[in-house]
């Protein structure tokens, strides 16, 4: 840090201040004169002495050169004429009423104008310079330092600092304290006022100012300001100011008490209207004035919430504006309606009473004057309105906030209930800008106060139900109603259409069976059995988009699916899209039928690709999801709970919204004729229902789509375990012949016929029944004497498993093959059945046979 107590000593200081000290003008002339003198005395004297004069003053001539030399180097001379510029320097620098300061970048001073001189107290001789003029002052020591520093930078720069005492006056150590301003500034010689010797170098341009009266101006002003901010503050209403997203910019004292708040807290912990304000009051205040209109002023009566959660009634005088830089901004002025706070007791009960019922009801309120326009409004009315309000004026005409295909009906409605009109049929209708948002209003006449049997209505009372999610509810009932209603008449089609298909499957079976490879028809029959194969694919879709396909659920571990998935989905997406596996580490087991999910897999791959003809990436992802998650999709229909995720996404080209909405309906498709059933995502659907599951989707057009289907956690019991682990066991089917007791129950004639003769070729001994009851008559006469029961599920007179646990009361360790295109929830989980589902050949009856034998 500089100090500015003493001035250094050196030769160049000393050489400084003896060519300052000169005045050249009246040197130039002595110097003149000398010379004359030596010339004249030289021409009359003798010739000694003539002689020594003239050295003498040649002599002189070489100091003065010599010092001229040495000042022209160092630029503390110079040719310029003063003459030319001294009128244009006192014209300009001496009249200013700041002191002016010119130096070189030595600190050499060039000129200093009146003010200046009488700023330093130096009247007579040199003016000092700023070091010099501050030394002492030790509050004067930094901001000189950072103005010294920026000389030697070559920049500009301004302090202003406060001194004990004027610096024209040091010997006084009591006197008041002074505040000054110094700017500094380095001039290039081209753009320096050549005022004076050595301006033509470049130089250094102070400007000091006093600027105490100033400070004290302001210091005055502020103190003024403080004053009015504690006379608002001490006031007996309560006042806050807000922008237009609700954040509180101010608040008085008298209010923070009313709020239990302590006003230093408030002022730093960024209220907004939603903290103070109770319900939906905040988006009353919140609106938005109409445009160019700043003298709105409402009076509405709300409760506020105090830092104890307790509520506040208040009336508020309420006024928006928009500020030109700041935006839209709100002054209120808060009135304490708590008991005891007005003279008129009653009175006031009566109003906070009925304030709180307006604001507080669950319905749009609003009133309606002669044309329409609305009045009064609660704060229903604001939150379900928000968006259609939004630049309007709050008393706009109500039909402006509703569609325009709502407008008419909504108009004539208005004008029956101002013309008196009572029973107006509630109407429904769209808002907000879009067609989600819906609402059924109802109005009723009102008359003015005080009137007689002639006089008109004058207006009327609008209430408002915001039915978008009821609306949205009641479409879902409907769509689960027709695809419920689609779904029984699949599913009563499928079971009959699958018998039919066994009888076709065995009966090309058996056929196979007769024929070479190289017989004219062989190639036929091969023909008529894929046809029929397909066939039952098909049916397999329809029952599982009806959700009727028998579930055979079993813990899994999704991951283990998903890799056995992996060869087989390569395959069948193509080479041009890039398959990625993102499998979480310790992933929870689920129950479900891993032929059905893999099914679930294998149609949003297939949906993936068509969707991505020209490449791109299928992601399978699997982890798991916790409750917090969940709980935060309860709008979406999510269940809380444990679930294992499976999210299957593509880059493909996405979908609109229309048709995300309807992907899921039976036979709807985007393919052309001939390239798609329209079964895949609705059986998908199906699937993840009947699993208990749920699925959503996430697509926009252009950026793909992502299905994210959930599965709820399972977890299994020891013994569930121990289960799994023995039906896990892999037996040998290479011989699928036997010598056992088999009972065929089976209603189809064909099926049981065609079903029994393969068993009868295979060495079994075969007993058949057509019916429940007549395979319980057929059991009796045997007694008991079967190995194995094969039956189908649903049959006339007596359903297969009743019929089961008849004989497994005579047999418990009866076993029974239950077969059936679906089983309508007939088949109880718990129950030791085996199920084999429609159709099948020939080969599949033989093998499942042997299996539970063995």
């Amino acid at each position: 840090m500089a100090r500015f107590d003493a001035q250094p000593f050196s030769i160049q200081s000393v050489f400084e201040r003896f060519i300052s000290s000169l005045d050249l003008q009246r040197l130039g002339a002595a110097f003149g004169a000398i010379v004359t003198f030596a010339l004249l005395a030289s021409a009359l004297l003798s010739s000694d002495l003539s002689s020594a004069l003239v050295a003498i003053a040649f002599g002189l001539l070489v100091a003065a050169g010599f010092f001229a030399i040495i000042g022209f180097a160092t630029g503390y001379l110079s040719l310029k004429n003063r003459a030319t510029n001294s009128v244009f320097g006192d014209m300009l620098l001496e009249n200013l009423p700041e002191g002016v300061l010119v130096t070189n970048r030595r600190g050499r001073v060039l000129f200093a104008n009146n003010a200046y001189q009488q700023l330093s107290g130096n009247h007579e001789g040199e003016a000092p310079g700023i070091e010099e003029m501050f030394a002492g002052k030790v509050a004067a020591a930094e901001p000189v330092y950072r103005l010294m520093q920026a000389v030697k930078r070559g920049v500009k720069w301004r302090e202003e600092f406060r001194v004990a005492g004027a610096i024209n006056n040091k010997t006084s150590a009591h006197n008041e304290a002074c505040w000054y301003r110094i700017c500094v500034d380095t001039v290039k010689p081209d753009a320096a006022l050549s005022c004076g010797s050595g301006f033509d170098q470049e130089s250094v341009i102070w400007q000091v100012a006093e600027i105490t009266s100033e400070r004290c101006r302001q210091e005055e002003a502020f103190g003024k300001l403080q004053e009015i901010i504690d006379y608002l503050d001490q006031a007996p209403a309560g006042f806050f100011s807000a922008d237009g997203n609700g954040r509180i910019d101010y608040l008085n004292d008298t209010l923070a008490k009313w709020l239990g708040l302590d006003l230093t807290d408030a002022v730093t912990s960024q209220l907004t209207l939603k903290d103070v304000v109770s319900g939906d009051g905040a988006m009353l205040l919140a609106q938005s004035p109409a445009k160019e209109k700043n003298d709105d002023l409402q009076t509405l009566d709300l409760d506020l919430v105090r830092h104890d959660g307790t509520l506040l009634p208040v009336r508020l005088l309420h006024q928006k504006i928009n500020l030109e830089n700041d935006g839209p901004q709100s002054r209120t002025f808060v009135l304490n309606r708590s008991p005891g706070a007005e003279t008129s007791e009653d009175l006031r009960a009566a109003e906070v009473r009925f304030a709180r019922f307006f604001h507080s009801a669950p319905i749009a309120i609003a009133t309606l004057d002669a044309k329409g326009n609305m009045g009064s409004t609660n704060a229903a009315f604001a939150r379900m309105f928000a968006a259609s309000l939004v630049g309007k004026d709050a008393h706009a005409c109500f039909t402006s906030l509703v569609n325009k295909d709502s407008r008419e009906e909504t108009a004539d409605a208005v004008d029956a209930a101002i013309n008196g009109r009572v029973r107006i049929t509630p109407v429904n209708v769209s808002f907000g800008g879009d067609k989600e948002h819906t609402g059924q209003l109802f109005f009723s006449p009102v008359s003015s106060i005080g009137a007689d049997r002639n006089e008109k209505f004058s207006g009327a009372i609008l209430y408002a139900i915001d039915t978008t999610h009821q609306r949205s509810q009641e479409m879902q009932m409907i769509q689960g109603q027709k695809m419920q209603t689609v779904g029984q008449l699949a599913g009563g089609i499928a079971h009959d259409f699958n018998n039919l298909l066994t009888a076709i499957i065995l009966g090309t079976d058996e056929l196979i069976g007769r024929h070479k490879a190289t017989d004219p028809g062989f190639r036929d029959i091969i023909s008529i059995k894929q046809n029929a194969n397909r066939a039952a694919s098909l049916v397999s879709q329809i029952l599982a988009f009806s959700r009727r396909q028998t579930m055979r659920p079993k813990m899994l571990n999704l991951n283990d699916s998903i890799s056995n998935l992996s060869m087989l989905l390569d395959r069948l997406i193509g080479d041009n899209i890039k398959l990625s596996m993102e499998r979480s580490r310790d992933l929870w087991m689920v129950r479900a039928d891993v032929t059905q999910l893999e099914q679930v897999i294998m149609n949003l791959a297939v949906n993936a690709r068509d969707a991505m003809p020209a490449g791109g990436v299928l992601t399978i992802a699997t982890r798991n999801v916790s409750q917090r998650e969940t709980a935060q999709m309860q709008d979406q229909g999510m269940q809380v709970g444990e679930y294992v995720l499976v999210q299957v996404s593509d880059t493909g080209s996405g979908m609109t919204d229309e048709v995300r909405e309807k992907v899921f309906e039976p036979f709807f498709t985007t393919k052309g004729v001939g390239k798609g059933t329209g079964l895949g995502l609705s059986t998908v659907y199906g699937i993840v229902k009947q699993t208990s599951g749920f699925i959503y989707i996430d697509s926009e057009v252009g950026e793909g789509a992502s299905f994210r289907i959930y599965l709820p956690r399972y977890e299994a019991t020891p013994e569930e375990l121990v289960r799994q682990k023995a039906k896990a066991r892999k037996i040998s089917k290479t011989d699928i012949t036997g010598n056992e007791t088999i009972l065929l129950v089976e209603d189809e004639e064909e099926v049981r016929g065609f079903s029994a003769r393969a068993l009868r070729k295979r060495g079994y001994k075969v007993y058949e029944a057509g019916t429940g009851v007549e395979a319980l008559e057929v059991m009796e006469e045997l007694n008991g004497r079967v190995d194995l029961v094969v039956s189908d599920v649903m049959m006339p007179e007596m359903d297969g498993p009743t019929m089961g646990r008849a004989m497994r009361r005579a047999n418990p360790d009866m076993r029974i093959i239950f077969v059936s295109g679906f089983a309508q929830d007939v088949l109880d989980e718990e129950d030791d059945f085996i199920f084999m589902p429609k159709p099948y050949g020939l080969k599949q009856l033989a093998e499942k046979v042997k299996e539970v034998l063995a």
